[in-house]
C-alpha cells in the first residue's frame, strides 16, 4: 500500500502512462520517417513552384508526367534523351525513360504507413484503457478510483484525438468530411 492506494493501482496507472508515451512516440516516429523518406527521394533536386517543375542537380527540368487527383499524386519525369546523355545518370537513375520523382501532397495520416502507426498507437491506448478499467472495477472505492480515473481521462482524450484525425479528411477548401473505409473502398 502507498498511503490509501494499493501498489497495484499505482503500477497500473504508471504502466498506462507509459503506454501513452509509447503511443505518442510511435506517432512522432511515423511522421518523422515519412518526412525523411520524402526528403530522401528528392535529395539534390529543387522544386520551382511557379513553373511546377523539379530541377535536377545538373540543371535539367522534370515536368509533370501524370496526375492522380484522387490520391493527390503527381509524377514528374525528365525527358529520356536528356537523362540518357547525362554524365551523372548512373548516380541518379537506372531508368531508360528518364528520372522520375513522385510527389504526393496527401497528409501523412492518409498514407498506408500513417494508418499503420495510427492503428498501432490506438491499440496501445486501448490496452491502457482495459488495464485501467480492470483496476477500477477491482478496487471500486473512491481513493483507489481517482488515480486510474484521471489517467483514463488522459488516455480517452488522446484516443479521441487520434481517431478523429484518422476518420476526418480535410478537403482542399478547408472543410472537413468524415470518411468510412470498408476494405479498399471509400464510401
Amino acid at each position: 500500500m502507498i498511503g490509501p492506494l494499493h501498489i497495484e493501482i499505482a503500477l497500473a496507472a504508471g504502466y498506462a502512462g507509459f503506454l501513452i508515451v509509447v503511443a505518442s512516440g510511435l506517432e512522432w516516429f511515423g511522421r518523422h520517417s515519412h518526412r525523411r523518406s520524402g526528403q530522401f527521394r528528392t535529395a539534390g533536386f529543387k522544386y520551382h513552384g511557379g513553373l511546377d517543375v523539379w530541377e535536377c542537380p545538373c540543371g535539367h527540368h522534370l515536368h509533370p508526367h501524370y496526375r492522380d487527383p484522387v490520391r493527390e499524386v503527381v509524377r514528374y519525369r525528365a525527358p529520356a534523351h536528356t537523362c540518357n546523355a547525362c554524365a551523372r545518370k548512373n548516380d541518379c537513375t537506372d531508368s531508360e525513360h528518364g528520372r522520375e520523382i513522385i510527389h504526393s501532397s496527401e497528409p501523412w495520416i492518409e498514407t498506408q504507413a500513417g494508418k499503420f502507426y495510427r492503428v498501432l498507437s490506438l491499440t496501445l491506448l486501448f490496452l491502457a484503457t482495459l488495464i485501467l478499467f480492470a483496476e477500477m472495477f477491482r478496487y471500486p472505492t473512491l481513493p483507489e478510483v481517482l488515480l486510474p480515473g484521471s489517467v483514463l481521462a488522459l488516455v480517452l482524450t488522446r484516443g479521441q484525438f487520434l481517431v478523429r484525425q484518422l476518420l476526418v479528411r480535410h478537403n482542399r477548401d478547408g472543410s472537413e468530411s468524415v470518411r468510412v473505409v470498408f476494405g479498399s473502398r471509400r464510401l
